[in-house]
């Protein structure tokens, strides 16, 4: 990272880079103590990780050395820090409690006012059966259509939010252009109960709209072509308010999100319309309360070594960069937060999985890692196997909520034991000699575990972090979510890269539009000779 003075850094990683965990406790009394920050009851213990106080002070070195102050302060304040789209990045003005906020001299904030005001207003239509269906009956079954960032997180949130839904009512999420999925929902679907919402910013998402259209082809067909019910049973996040009335969506039913909000940080915008009508409006605004919480804390705590958001981003620096470790693995312990690890995959990959910097320039240095994950208590029995015994060191957060209302008490112990039990063997490990004993002690005889123990060897000397939560609320939800996104921000910032475009997303979609064509014209233009044969193969078969 030329942009960067690492002289001293990389000094000083060769003088720690062999170095277990275990000689690092042993060398630091109270570092639990010492590695661990607090902020509203969400509790961040980092004690187990290879640094020291001096690894710790040089990583906070290079977040002065790219002015990350300065950085947070350009976001907050709605700089066009996406340089490439010459956008302002404001996901944070949709949750902050200012007056106040500056784009080209316009105040956004009424804007967003309105909107919110909008979404609370339906919500309320919807929830006391102002709005009714087409034969009158109430709305009891929310089907979001989007994808991306208009699937992930209403799909992440409202699955860990379950407990909180309104009365009686159901949601599903249809994200692929699979037809399966679309054709699974709707056979428990009931025309006259159902709110199809449709999230495209220019409703011209091919996934999206694809879907839409046969949504609204299956209702038609279920209504007697009743096309006027329509009005009824479809909303629309968008902005293209030409195209959404076309499609037989009122006009008051369209509700606006902007170009300061990119898709993986829009959860918080009209795009949380499906969360907000599947757990009541007042538990989406303690959704944003949450992330407003995390917001403050990461812009006002100016000691840096006591914002989580910077420590954890720095954390995954010192492993990328220095380590060579390209894989990050997130554990939620609690099933409610399964759907997290993919929220965090779009969001952390598709903002930071960049090989340019800002300025265009091919960079020499990784940028993001692999970001993968599951159910921590299920990922024991399945892949827990390479991250402990595996040639590959795998960094991984542990999350956990302390208490959870909707489980109990020896539910909890167990869970709780496992998280602690693996974050503690993953740092340990086990020797041969240890393997050995403990063989020879069942009853082993002394050839048999001469050679058995050889497979029980666990290194240790894998890293983890514990993000533990009082429970999963909205308010903890929306602020542990928020961390995630300060943490890719800062990583960001400190690889000179824009983490707030996607252009890697288009090129595939743009070659899709052309062998779509080919497809229905039975005529294949120019490709590849591997691509041709493919497109040949799908023809031949679906034409016999």
């Amino acid at each position: 990272m030329k942009h960067l003075n690492l002289s001293s850094l990389n000094t000083h990683f060769q003088q720690v880079k062999n170095k277990t965990l275990l000689e690092f406790f042993a060398e630091e009394q109270g570092r639990s103590k010492n590695y661990s920050l607090q902020h509203e009851g969400l509790h961040f213990d980092f004690s187990k990780n290879r640094i020291n106080k001096t690894t710790l002070a040089m990583l906070l070195e290079l977040a002065k050395q790219v002015n990350l102050p300065h950085h947070i302060n350009e976001m907050f304040n709605g700089g066009k820090i996406n340089n490439t789209e010459n956008r302002a990045v404001l996901h944070t003005a949709l949750r902050s409690e200012e007056a106040s906020i500056l784009v080209d001299n316009k105040n956004i904030m009424s804007d967003v006012l309105v909107v919110k005001k909008q979404m609370q207003n339906f919500c309320h239509k919807i929830h006391n059966g102002e709005h009714l269906g087409f034969s009158g009956q109430k709305i009891t079954h929310i089907v979001n259509i989007g994808i991306g960032g208009s699937d992930l997180g209403p799909v992440l949130v409202c699955q860990a939010l379950k407990p909180y839904r309104q009365t009686g009512m159901k949601i599903d999420f249809i994200s692929s252009v699979d037809g399966y999925m679309l054709n699974d929902v709707l056979t428990d679907v009931n025309p006259e109960t159902t709110l199809f919402v449709v999230a495209s910013k220019t409703f011209t998402t091919q996934e999206t709209m694809t879907n839409a259209m046969s949504a609204r082809k299956w209702f038609l067909a279920k209504t007697n072509n009743n096309s006027a019910a329509i009005a009824k049973h479809f909303i629309a996040l968008s902005t293209n308010e030409k195209a959404v009335t076309e499609f037989g969506i009122a006009k008051e039913n369209m509700f606006a999100f902007w170009d300061f909000v990119g898709g993986r940080y829009s959860l918080w915008s009209a795009i949380g319309l499906s969360i907000a009508l599947y757990i009541g409006y007042d538990n989406f605004e303690q959704l944003l309360a949450g992330a407003n919480s995390m917001d403050k804390h990461f812009r006002n705590t100016t000691d840096l070594s006591q914002n989580i958001p910077v420590i954890l981003a720095l954390l995954g620096i010192w492993y990328v960069n220095f380590f060579d470790f390209r894989s990050l693995i997130l554990s939620p312990y609690n099933t409610r937060l399964t759907r997290f690890p993919a929220y965090v995959q779009q969001l952390e990959m598709e903002s930071n999985g960049k090989s340019v910097n800002k300025t265009g320039e091919r960079i020499n240095y990784n940028t993001c890692p692999v970001v993968w994950g599951d159910s921590g208590i299920n990922g024991q029995h399945a892949y827990y196997q390479l991250l402990h015994q595996g040639s590959q060191i795998i960094p991984m957060d542990i999350i956990v909520a302390l208490s959870d209302k909707f489980s109990n008490k020896e539910h909890n112990d167990i869970l709780w034991s496992n998280a602690i039990a693996q974050a503690e063997a993953f740092m340990c490990g086990k020797t041969y000699e240890t393997a050995k004993s403990e063989l020879l002690a069942q009853g082993m005889n002394e050839v048999d575990a001469t050679e058995i123990a050889k497979h029980k060897i666990f290194e240790g000397n894998r890293p983890s972090n514990m993000i533990m939560l009082p429970e999963i609320s909205p308010y903890y939800l929306g602020m542990l979510i928020a961390l995630y996104e300060h943490k890719t921000f800062v990583q960001g910032v400190i690889w000179d890269i824009n983490s707030f475009d996607q252009m890697g997303v288009e090129l595939g979609k743009q070659l899709a539009k052309a062998v779509l064509k080919d497809i229905e014209s039975a005529n294949i233009s120019d490709h590849d000779d591997s691509t041709v044969a493919i497109i040949q193969h799908y023809l031949e078969f679906i034409n016999k």
